[in-house]
This record gives structure tokens, C-alpha cells and sequence, in this order.
């Protein structure tokens, strides 16, 4: 049975996980992608609120003045790296399956700037924090003791850096970029020692991919 430190990180990533499913459950039903895009408000609204219910149970987010100007700028310049890499890494062997993508455009071809602003805040705000608050500070410990909570991310051995990447890489329709960003993001973690330093990579990562994806129109990308 699992502790209620374990389920509090699960449940924001599950929660997202489940819209995932809703989502595939209704195209399959005859929904469009069209019909679907206001789902990701709702998705983003209830994992914003699971997390908020939960806040109490994150330790790991505790504020450290230790983390210097040095640990911001590796993770700016990782998320940077981690989002060149994602547009290109995009062979056919590296892909796995099909995104159906989101596309803000209306019928007349205009962008919905409010459907684009809902979802830059949910790629850039929420996913990186609900998404490394379960990988890496959950996942990549519990992997390796299941008292995750007493594990250092330093201490996590090799075992459980390889599972999470992987797994972090399936989770991604670009496996390889997926890949990449899982080694990445997990190596962020154990050197700096705090999930701040993932999650701003991450951010910054989700914040130019989605700049990029609205300047270039490749919609498949989200």
C-alpha cells in the first residue's frame, strides 16, 4: 500500500494521464481534434488543483537560498539545449507513433491567442512541475528506495537514472528527443541536488517549443 507522500506525487500525474485517456476515449468515438481543444483547460485546471490540494506534502519545493546564480544558468542553458535537440531529433526511426497535435487556428485560419495563452501556460507553469515533481523527485528516488523521501538525488544510482529515462522516453511520442531530455533533465537534478533546477529547465524548454511551434505552425509538435 502506498504512503500518502507516494500517492501525492502520483496524483497530479495521473490526473493528467487520465485526460490523455478521455481524450483518446472520445476521439475514438468520433470527436475531432477540434472538438477536443478546450479539454486542455480542463485538464490543466484539474491538475493545477490536485497539486494545490497537495501542496503541504512537497518538501522538495521548499525555497533553499543555496541555489546560486551558477544552477539557474545551467538550467536555462540545459532547457535551451533540450529544446534544440527536440525539433530536430525528428527522423522517422525516432518517432513512435502518431501526436495528434493542438491547433489553435479557427475555421478562418486566425489563431485563437486565448487557446495559445491557455496552453503556454499550462506547457510552461504546470506540466513541468506536476511532470518532475513525479520523474524525477518521486520515480528516480522511489526506484531506488522505496523511503524516497529520505533518498538525495545524488545518491540515485544507475538503476534508476536508466528506468526513469527510459520511461521518460516512452512517455514521448519523439522517443529519442524524449530520451535525450529524460538523461538530461535527470543529470540536472542529481548535480544540482534541488527539482527547482529540472523544472526551470524544463520550463524553458516547453516556453521556446511553444514560441517556435506558433511561429513556424508546426501544431504537431503540441
Amino acid at each position: 500500500m502506498y504512503d500518502h507522500a507516494t500517492w501525492c506525487r502520483i496524483a497530479p500525474f495521473g490526473t493528467y494521464l487520465l485526460f490523455l485517456l478521455l481524450a483518446d476515449v472520445l476521439l475514438y468515438f468520433g470527436w475531432s481534434a477540434d472538438d477536443l481543444r478546450w479539454l486542455y483547460a480542463v485538464k490543466i485546471a484539474a491538475v493545477i488543483g490536485v497539486l494545490w490540494l497537495m501542496r503541504k506534502a512537497y518538501s522538495e519545493l521548499n525555497w533553499s537560498h543555496d541555489i546560486g546564480v551558477r544552477t539557474w544558468t545551467v538550467a536555462i542553458a540545459t532547457g535551451v539545449i533540450v529544446f534544440i535537440a527536440w525539433i530536430n531529433l525528428t527522423a522517422g526511426w525516432m518517432v513512435m507513433g502518431e501526436s495528434v497535435g493542438f491547433d489553435p487556428r479557427n475555421d478562418d485560419a486566425s489563431i485563437d491567442w486565448l487557446l495559445v495563452a491557455v496552453r503556454l501556460t499550462g506547457a510552461v507553469l504546470v506540466v513541468p512541475l506536476m511532470e518532475e515533481i513525479f520523474w524525477r523527485s518521486f520515480l528516480m528516488r522511489w526506484i531506488k528506495h522505496p523511503d524516497f523521501l529520505t533518498v538525495k538525488p545524488a545518491q540515485v544510482g544507475f538503476k534508476a537514472f536508466f528506468i526513469t529515462a527510459m520511461l521518460f522516453a516512452v512517455a514521448h511520442n519523439l522517443w529519442l528527443a524524449g530520451l535525450f531530455a529524460g538523461v538530461v533533465y535527470n543529470l540536472l537534478y542529481m548535480r544540482s541536488g534541488t527539482i527547482w533546477s529540472p523544472i526551470l529547465a524544463h520550463a524553458v524548454t516547453n516556453a521556446l517549443l511553444g514560441v517556435w511551434i506558433v511561429y513556424t505552425g508546426n501544431w504537431g509538435f503540441w
